[in-house]
């Protein structure tokens, strides 16, 4: 992952409601959420949710799809995964450590 991406990532991941609505997102791997059910659990009118989801989509960490009428969102895995590589790209002043080989083998077990 490239400095820039990472910021954009880390950027978006930065304000609660955000956050609030990654890590929601994640708990419901891999089927994902509609976006009025996401913005009904958080308690954030529908207007403001998307302005938010478009931000974690512009940072790629969500990705959405339509089902019928409604949009459905999902965590991107991948990219939570890149940046946490990233995060610990230089542990151990680069030698192999435990953290980072750990992140690189970091998979949810029903995506596999």
């Amino acid at each position: 992952m490239e400095i820039v991406a990472a910021l954009a990532c880390l950027s978006a991941l930065s304000q609660p409601t955000r956050l609030e609505a990654f890590r929601l997102l994640v708990r419901h791997e891999p089927k994902g959420l509609a976006a009025g059910d996401v913005a009904r659990a958080l308690c954030v009118p529908q207007n403001t949710l998307s302005a938010h989801l478009n931000v974690l989509s512009r940072a790629k960490l969500v990705m959405s799809a339509r089902s019928g009428r409604s949009i459905v969102y999902r965590a991107d895995l991948s990219q939570l995964n890149a940046l946490a590589r990233f995060l610990a790209e230089d542990c151990c002043g680069g030698a192999p450590c435990a953290p980072a080989e750990t992140l690189s083998r970091l998979k949810c077990e029903s995506h596999e």
